[in-house]
């Protein structure tokens, strides 16, 4: 994956609609369809081959809840806690497909994005380099205390992670770099934790965990999108 210039596909007289309080993240209706978007940081550069849309001369990405979690958290109407100078923690940033769009709408923000595998790290670094607000940290999300020097107190935590421990992962992540009353986000991914039992009990192992440090806000199931996901935002409690 390599970030490239591309021409932009110009629309106009078109609707475009805001969900809920998130900055730069639109909803588009074209050919009859309403597609999900957000503004893009940077013009005319598309990241993973998303489509450019340009209306009344400002650039948009579509951004598929097919392929991002956490479009798909928006689709179903969940409202992230982002504003657009958050300092974000994103846990399992893999190429940076996802981590590009929380780039857009954290724009006078910034993303830490941790990413443990070589392969995927040279993607992202690539995003990276195109992106200001965007620092590409090579390490082991469950070992928070390598990237501590990097990323400092964030607002946010967003994780999507395919390992079994992933409250713990969301744990000591939260305790090392959350700022009191931070926000964490973060995708329960079943089949990671314990293929062989049932997803509910799962998610319902994984949120006893939080649920000592955290107030749940709210949580769904990402199906049809992502099955055996289940979406939680959650709020650290405060002593």
């Amino acid at each position: 994956m390599h970030a490239k210039l591309v021409k932009t596909h110009i629309l106009t007289n078109i609707p475009i609609h805001i969900p809920t309080h998130i900055p730069n993240v639109f909803f588009l209706e074209e050919e009859g369809k309403t597609r999900l978007v957000t503004k893009n940081l940077t013009p005319n550069i598309q990241v993973y081959g998303e489509k450019l849309i340009t209306v009344d001369g400002i650039e948009y990405r579509l951004w598929s809840h097919h392929r991002s979690k956490l479009a798909g958290m928006i689709e179903k109407g969940m409202n992230l806690p982002l504003k657009e100078d958050s300092r974000v923690l994103y846990l399992g940033a893999a190429s940076g497909t996802t981590a590009s769009h929380v780039s857009d709408i954290v724009a006078k923000g910034r993303v830490f994005a941790v990413e443990f595998s070589p392969r995927t790290m040279r993607d992202l670094i690539d995003v990276c380099s195109q992106r200001s607000n965007m620092v590409p940290v090579f390490a082991d999300a469950g070992q928070p205390g390598s990237y501590k020097a990097i990323a400092g107190s964030v607002d946010v935590i967003y994780q999507d992670v395919a390992q079994p421990n992933q409250a713990g992962i969301a744990l000591v992540n939260a305790r090392e770099f959350l700022k009191e009353g931070g926000y964490l986000v973060m995708v329960i991914k079943a089949r990671s934790v314990d293929s062989t039992v049932n997803p509910k009990r799962v998610y319902e192992q994984e949120l006893d965990k939080l649920v000592e440090e955290f107030n749940l806000l709210d949580k769904k199931v990402l199906k049809p999108y992502h099955p055996d996901h289940l979406a939680v935002i959650a709020q650290q409690k405060q002593l």
